[in-house]
């Protein structure tokens, strides 16, 4: 019941009708079309829908470090992952089995937060103050007593808090100032402290999930409607939708945008695709954003301060541009952060990094591993169905809209756009939803 009514709380943002309402303003497709596709949706299962790559779903356990998260996201080559208890938890019911969602994106909150506390621990005068010993306990005292509180939203425990006030709170009440200043000579002592001293490496993937709710956990049954998962992924925000069997305790699959997206591509040939395929972007309405709302990174800024953005705007990626006129150079997403989590070398001076160094240092790995750094555009006479392709063949997130002139970024284009662009929600579609689950539950 409890993750009903979380489930409730998310879907009522009022932000999410926001979008949706601007969105369906401005598509032009026509309504018995948008009707149409809508009621096809609805009597689609989400078991018809392909399974993830290899057939099983990737899952973190909850009790894992986050090193040991970064890694398996990374190997995997995915964003995000199902979090769950460890074996042990004997249930049948998915409810208590999972505990939600961990994402490159909570990471980054993680690590920014963590960041300050380590370079307050590194910036006391005893190398004892690195992670170990009482000047560390002392310096996260100090924190953990003031008004930042960012402590416990770090992942630690209360015995560690509690060691740190009785370490010597007094005689470092004032420590925490030079922290920034410490961390831009920290060097690879930074890096240790993060992902390998304690307490930072003890932080566990379930203190993370807890902390940061980027990601909810909005679970469907494979039995429900692909109408249900296209507007999860779409005006509610999701990036990915667990799927659930009924009476069992796991999860068969994970629906994507990216996923979908890519399906959407595999309908060429049928008319109703094709009609919207071949509709110019501007045509439909896209960019649904206008080029004063596009949230962009200078070149010559800190990598750290795109980071930022994304996590203040809860967004998954930015264009790089230089100059007064806006244009693209380069673009960010969340996912990069795991080369500065996995390159010791990066880390250990990231406060001082900018974005093009970053980009620069990164480009052969990038490259290497089949990732993309540099701008994937399109233009304002580009149609649907060329977005569609460039999203699903290079596997990307969004594409930056650019003037004539092919520089300046003028929009931008996601899959949650994309999506959006093939349906609309029927009256009360949601509260019904969650009605018949709640009843479900107490039958």
């Amino acid at each position: 019941m409890a993750q009903l009514e979380a489930s409730k709380q998310i879907l009522q943002n009022p932000s999410y009708d926001a979008y949706f309402d601007k969105v369906q303003t401005r598509k032009k497709l026509p309504m018995s079309l948008q009707q149409t596709l809508t009621d096809a949706f609805a009597t689609i299962p989400v078991s018809t829908f392909p399974e993830v790559p290899g057939g099983k779903v990737v899952e973190i356990q909850a009790d894992a470090s986050v090193g040991e998260a970064i890694q398996i996201l990374s190997d995997a080559n995915i964003l995000a992952a199902p979090v769950r208890e460890s074996d042990d938890v004997n249930t049948m019911d998915w409810r208590e089995r999972y505990l939600g969602i961990i994402d490159f994106s909570a990471i980054v909150l993680w690590v920014l937060e963590s960041a300050d506390i380590a370079a307050a621990a590194l910036s006391a005068s005893s190398a004892a103050a690195a992670g170990v010993g009482a000047g560390a306990a002392g310096a996260l005292g100090a924190l953990a007593a003031g008004a930042t509180g960012p402590v416990a939203a770090a992942g630690l425990a209360a015995a560690a808090v509690g060691a740190a006030l009785a370490g010597g709170l007094a005689a470092d009440q004032g420590m925490g100032k030079d922290a920034p200043e410490a961390a831009d000579t920290l060097g690879e002592d930074f890096y240790k402290v993060i992902l390998e001293e304690e307490p930072f490496a003890s932080t566990t993937v379930r203190s993370i999930v807890t902390s940061y709710r980027w990601a909810p956990f909005i679970p469907v049954a494979a039995d429900s409607s692909m109408l249900s998962v296209l507007l999860l992924l779409s005006k509610y925000r999701l990036r990915n939708v667990p799927v659930i069997e009924r009476g069992k305790a796991s999860i068969k699959n994970f629906i994507t945008q990216s996923a979908v997206v890519k399906g959407l591509e595999y309908c060429q040939g049928r008319d109703w695709f094709d009609c919207i395929a071949a509709q110019p972007i501007t045509e439909v309405g896209l960019p649904f954003m206008s080029t004063d709302e596009v949230i962009c990174i200078q070149s010559n800024e800190l990598v750290l301060e795109a980071f930022k953005l994304m996590k203040d705007n809860q967004i998954g990626g930015l264009p790089v541009i230089e100059g007064p006129g806006r244009d693209i150079v380069g673009s960010l997403s969340i996912r990069e952060i795991k080369f500065l989590l996995l390159n010791r070398e990066l880390f250990s001076k990231f406060r001082n990094l900018t974005v093009k160094d970053f980009m620069t240092t990164i480009a052969s790995e990038a490259r290497d591993s089949g990732e993309v750094m540099i701008p994937i555009t399109c233009s304002l006479s580009s149609n649907i169905g060329d977005v569609i392709h460039i999203l699903s063949s290079k596997m990307v997130h969004r594409v930056y809209v650019v003037a004539e002139s092919g520089k300046e970024v003028v929009g931008v284009i996601t899959l949650r756009d994309i999506i959006s662009c093939f349906i609309f929600e029927p009256p009360n579609y949601f509260e019904n939803y969650l009605a018949s689950s709640r009843q479900e539950v107490n039958s």
